[in-house]
């Protein structure tokens, strides 16, 4: 049995038989019996307890998943705040950013909810110039040094596309030009080695590190933490709180963070190395298979070391209806990509497929031949 072969009957033994074939990783991965069971026993200590006393308990385990979550990050020192999602971590940061002057550099292929945050936060946008959906590091280092702007923010892995863009080189320019690096790490994290050292970086749970939902962090430097000007002050009656906890303040699902600190512990038991390796290896077959199914053009590259595969229509397939198709009659749970998650870059709507380390290459066999009959079906 190979290491690879191992890796995937482990992840599989470690949870439910799935209902189906689950390629929407990216969207959400299926949580192990040990998270289910993590977060179900906080809740029933709440119940035995009370919910304070029960997060008091729990408040080790907690700080496990901070470490864990600024390890991966590559920010051993870094302050952690939990969040209820990559979303929620970019509008708590942006809320209190201490620049009156707000220019932030990003990629044309920028999330489309982000701009929306940022935006609502009266950030200026500039975007960085690319080469087929990639960053071109020479020419967005001219850009840079040129005109600096107050941040730059990076996504290195959208919801839209596979392609991966060089998130340490950016780290490595941002650092040597002085400028704060954001990472929004929400795709990338569990997919790609995302321990660049960046300012900050803020991701989720439900993705590929496959914690629960309604959970994420948001990773600061403690320098620029202690900057920071959350907008909701504490009541007068609380204790001192340190900006990290103001900006973590409040009512708080402490099981789903329970399950998702025991999410992270599973990952890095797994050896992250080994994960995203396994990754790779799938979506490169994946690639191969599907490069012949007719009507569809693969967007990546064979090789690009991520997981997420992106399917464009070429002859009128409607990826929405042709998503649908797959669900119901083949419980196949693909993604249906719309313009929206990334509106300044894509044209027109996509398929995507996630494959977590249990997908088999006869599982991508299996989706290549039902694309073909959904295509046909609903075309």
């Amino acid at each position: 049995m190979t290491h690879c072969d191992s890796l995937a009957d482990r992840w599989r033994s470690a949870r439910p038989p799935v209902a189906g074939l689950h390629l929407d990783s990216a969207a959400c991965s299926r949580q192990s019996l040990a998270v289910i069971d993590a977060a179900a026993r906080h809740a029933r200590h709440e119940a035995e307890v009370g919910g304070y006393v029960a997060a008091e308990a729990a408040a080790p385990v907690l700080e496990a998943g901070r470490a864990a979550a600024a390890a991966l990050s590559g920010m051993p020192d870094a302050e952690v705040v939990y969040t209820t999602g990559a979303l929620h971590a970019l509008d708590l940061l942006l809320g209190g950013w201490p620049a009156d002057r707000r220019v932030v550099a990003c990629l044309p292929g920028e999330y489309g909810p982000n701009l929306a945050v940022l935006a609502a936060h009266g950030f200026e946008r500039r975007l960085l110039p690319t080469r087929d959906g990639r960053l071109a590091l020479d020419d967005a280092a001219f850009v840079l040094e040129e005109d600096p702007p107050d941040l730059v923010h990076l996504t290195p892995l959208g919801s839209h596309s596979g392609v991966v863009q060089p998130v340490s080189m950016v780290a490595r320019l941002c650092a040597e030009l002085g400028l704060p690096l954001v990472v929004d790490a929400a795709q990338a994290l569990g997919q790609i080695d995302c321990a660049v050292g960046a300012d900050v970086t803020y991701s989720t749970s439900r993705k590929w590190i496959a914690g629960p939902r309604g959970v994420g962090f948001l990773a600061v430097r403690r320098d620029l933490m202690e900057r920071l000007h959350p907008r909701l002050e504490p009541p007068e009656w609380t204790s001192p709180l340190s900006v990290a906890r103001q900006l973590e303040f409040g009512e708080a699902n402490v099981a789903a963070r329970v399950g998702f600190s025991c999410a992270l512990g599973e990952y890095l038991a797994c050896g992250p190395d080994a994960v995203r390796a396994r990754l790779a290896e799938l979506a490169a077959a994946g690639r191969t298979v599907l490069a012949d199914v007719p009507g569809w053009a693969v967007v990546e590259e064979a090789e690009e070391p991520s997981a997420i595969t992106t399917l464009a229509p070429t002859d009128g397939a409607d990826p929405q209806a042709v998503r649908d198709w797959l669900l119901s009659r083949r419980r196949i749970l693909t993604t249906y990509a719309g313009v929206q998650r990334a509106p300044l870059e894509l044209s027109g709507p996509r398929l995507r497929i996630s494959p977590h380390v249990d997908t088999t290459a006869g599982d991508l066999e299996t989706f290549a031949e039902a694309l073909i009959a959904a295509t046909a079906a609903t075309g």
